[in-house]
């Protein structure tokens, strides 16, 4: 075979792969609440609910707007759609301290889980926070959104709204 077709067919196949390694399925790791339990996300993701987990850390402002935001919203969500949110920190052990402290200032009505050794993070493949999935009433990724400006909520009610059907 000549150079271009075995260079098409490399590019084919690392496609091809790209599509079959991403099933889209939220993977199963094990967290701690903000009580030091452990909690698999098997617990939240397989509960007939769509789901959005937002990945922040207490030293990230457009995280915490982001959850704001979603905390103005959220009750209505929860009435209109039977959606559930959870806040995944990656703050290290040190910086874990300040998590309490501030769920309970912004009186966010989230389950808060801790991933503090970054495992489900990097099981995900993602570094910028805030990042926010949404997923279906099965646990399978359908939405996947990096950062936060004013207005993001609204975009993700769309999503909610249509897997919640």
């Amino acid at each position: 075979m000549n150079l271009k077709k075995l260079t098409f067919l490399g590019i084919l196949s690392f496609i091809m792969m790209s599509f079959v390694v991403s099933e889209n399925v939220f993977p199963t790791v094990n967290l701690k609440s903000l009580d030091g339990k452990t909690v698999s996300t098997d617990d939240f993701i397989k509960d007939g609910k769509v789901t959005v987990i937002s990945f922040w850390a207490t030293w990230c402002s457009p995280c915490k707007r982001e959850l704001d935001a979603i905390a103005d919203i959220y009750p209505d969500w929860v009435d209109e759609y039977d959606v559930e949110v959870v806040a995944i920190t990656i703050d290290n052990s040190r910086q874990l301290t300040k998590v309490p402290g501030i769920v309970s200032s912004k009186k966010w009505d989230y389950t808060v889980l801790s991933d503090s050794k970054q495992k489900l993070q990097r099981a995900l493949n993602f570094e910028t926070i805030p990042q926010t999935f949404v997923l279906d009433k099965e646990g399978n990724i359908v939405y996947s959104h990096n950062g936060y400006n004013p207005g993001d909520e609204d975009e993700l009610e769309d999503v909610i709204a249509k897997y919640a059907k």
